[in-house]
């Protein structure tokens, strides 16, 4: 659920301000109630279980501080299994929030506060709590079956540990329980309701528009209007809760940002949702049907719900029997002049990658969505990695290169999605676009576009002979090529006269006949890798304000946010540093080899091993020196700062 709001136009602030809440003046109510404090920004973390409907809680609270105006980000968390074991740390589902008056660009470093619905939750990210944040505890599971589960000898909300911290002690699900008693609910269908009453608590406290809340209620639990009115006055108690009772004494206001933003109109958006808008829109630019062909897999199946929606549009979704399948159909559907799409993860693109090899070959438009995620094998499901970089670059058989592009941000998977259409079709050609699970579940502010500011993606198909051979007779030949772009004619199955063959066995140039002939089967192989090479893509920029920087550091991807975060830290405590972004891996920038010439030092943060910074010092022999981590988590925005001012001073 998303609202839309509008904001001036204005300049950014220069800082992202991460990790804690700062007062900025308080009052008292004019009726003389509680004080409320104004505050930059805050973040917030709900944790339960994974039954407990954190994930529906943060959402809706998003989607009100979404409406406000605020600036977010946020990072959901959650277990790969559809039921973890219940009360266990592994069983813990997650989502944060960081809200603010001004630009930010991450989820936060450290929650301010922390609300834990049960003993696990509460061990699970105590770690990640700062000493004085706020944490409520639903005190109702703090019985001794639920702690043993967890370690605890004794409660930690008796025995000081916790004492560093605002502890506030609610009986969530009593309390919750009480507030139905009218419904004639059994206990354990009240007890459901109680992430809406901590919901309502949380609205409270900082002044959330509550209006679309209860209407999603109503609408989400229609055919149960029962449930829908407990669940609003589950909401609705949790509300009254922290505006009366003495615990809570200060509610907080976060302030719209109205200087973040361009005018125009806004909406919260996730990276999946951004990436199937950009899908739908760049089919309707380009007047063609959109096809997807794709198989179920954690994080991209939300693509695949999404699109099947939208019938109306002419988007054709087929649910495969697996993966190949899947992208079997979909190359088929370019072949027959659809913009053809198939969505997948690491795993999954494994399995595709023979027909990826064979899309290459038959030059056909095909976009390969990998939403990445944790690995190898099943890995970890629906945890975030940037480990598909090689695999995209170099994961098929013989000399098979194809067009990588990555978005940076939630929102940016829109116009990433835009661009992948564009080359694909430019230059019939496959194209990888890497997302990856932080994008694609998180979300932030989207500015909706004009339709007359997309690009128009409107191609030609062939429509007659474009050869004449030395007796004078005009034929079609299906790799005969454009000058400019390489691309070959994209002939529609069914054209009078167009008929030709097509295959995985090499092709002759010009004719597509089968040829096995060793100088022929080298033309094409530089062929195709020219028209790779050759693809227009704009020049990398750098953000290097002083102009005098010795290090610079480069990111794709989603590390864009924390290496922004970053680097505005670091410039605040007064070091000099330059800071550049790839969207497009293959080919890369025409200018990126200058830039990375122009710094002593290249510094490049990646949820992998090190792909990018490999792929550099091979293609550029520059030392590029790589900052690395592979544990499902994006970078904090401290660790990278820490780690440049580390590099500066090297």
């Amino acid at each position: 659920m998303t609202s839309q709001v509008s904001s001036p136009a204005e300049q950014a602030e220069p800082a992202d301000q991460q990790g804690g809440q700062t007062p900025a003046g308080g009052q008292r109510a004019a009726d003389g109630g509680k004080e409320v404090r104004r505050l930059d920004r805050v973040i917030i973390r709900f944790a339960g279980d994974s039954g407990d409907g954190m994930q529906l809680t943060g959402d809706r609270f998003t989607s009100e501080t979404a409406s406000f105006g605020n600036d977010l980000s946020t990072l959901p968390n959650f277990p790969a299994e559809i039921r973890a074991p219940a009360g266990t740390l592994p069983g813990v589902s997650s989502f944060q929030l960081h809200f603010a008056d001004h630009d930010i660009l991450t989820p936060g470093d450290a929650p301010n506060v922390l609300v834990a619905m049960n003993p696990a939750a509460l061990k699970a990210n105590l770690p990640d709590v700062p000493r004085g944040a706020e944490i409520i505890v639903n005190t109702d599971e703090f019985t001794k079956r639920p702690m043993a589960k967890v370690g605890y000898d004794q409660s930690p909300l008796e025995d000081g540990s916790l004492d560093g911290y605002r502890v506030h002690p609610v009986p969530l699900t009593t309390l919750t329980i009480e507030a139905l008693k009218e419904f004639g609910l059994s206990r354990k269908e009240a007890e459901r309701s109680k992430n809406m009453f901590a919901l309502g608590l949380l609205s409270w406290m900082y002044h959330r528009p509550t209006e679309n809340t209860e209407k999603f209620l109503r609408q989400k639990f229609a055919k149960k209007p029962q449930i829908a009115e407990a669940n609003v006055a589950a909401f609705r108690a949790g509300w009254n809760f922290g505006e009366t009772t003495e615990d809570f004494a200060v509610s907080y206001e976060v302030a719209p940002a109205t200087t973040a933003f361009p005018t125009g109109t806004y909406r919260n958006i996730s990276g999946n949702l951004a990436l199937s808008y950009g899908l739908i829109a760049a089919s309707r630019q380009a007047d063609l049907p959109l096809f997807l062909g794709s198989y179920p897999i954690t994080p991209a199946s939300d693509i695949l719900h999404e699109l099947s929606k939208h019938k109306n549009f002419g988007v054709r979704s087929f649910q495969a029997e697996d993966e190949i399948a899947g992208i079997g159909a979909a190359l088929g559907a370019a072949f027959g002049g659809s913009l053809a799409v198939t969505t997948t993860s690491g795993p999954g693109v494994a399995l595709k990658s023979e027909t990826i090899g064979l899309a290459v070959s038959l030059e056909l438009p095909l976009l390969v969505i990998d939403i990445q995620r944790g690995g190898p094998s099943t890995g970890l499901p629906t945890k975030t990695e940037q480990a598909d970089l090689l695999q995209a670059m170099y994961g098929r058989n013989g000399e098979a290169p194809v067009p990588i592009v990555a978005p940076k941000t939630p929102a940016d998977c829109f116009d990433a999605a835009l661009d992948a259409a564009r080359i694909a079709l430019t230059y019939r050609t496959p194209v990888f676009l890497l997302s990856d699970g932080y994008l694609a579940n998180g979300s932030e502010p989207w500015r909706v576009p004009d339709v007359d500011e997309l690009p128009d993606l409107r191609v030609q198909f062939a429509a007659g002979p474009n050869h004449v051979l030395a007796d004078g007779t005009e034929v079609f030949w299906p790799y005969k090529r454009d000058p400019e772009t390489l691309a070959r004619p994209w002939a529609v199955p069914g054209t009078p006269g167009l008929e030709h063959r097509i295959g995985g066995i090499e092709k002759q140039d010009g004719t597509g006949n089968i040829s096995y002939d060793p100088a022929n089967h080298d033309h094409m192989v530089r062929v195709r890798q020219a028209k790779v090479d050759g693809i227009a893509v704009p020049d990398i920029e750098v953000d290097d304000p002083t102009g005098d920087a010795r290090t610079l550091v480069l990111g794709w991807g989603s590390t864009y946010g924390p290496i922004t975060a970053a680097v505005r830290r670091v410039r605040t405590a007064g070091d000099r540093i330059a800071q550049a972004h790839l969207r497009h891996l293959n080919p890369f920038p025409a200018n990126l080899g200058k830039v990375l010439e122009g710094y002593e030092k290249v510094v490049v943060p990646e949820m992998n091993l090190g792909q990018l910074a490999t792929l550099l010092r091979a293609r550029y022999l520059v030392d590029a020196r790589s900052f690395t981590q592979v544990r499902g988590l994006p970078f904090k925005a401290e660790q990278l700062a820490t780690a440049l001012k580390e590099a500066i001073d090297d």
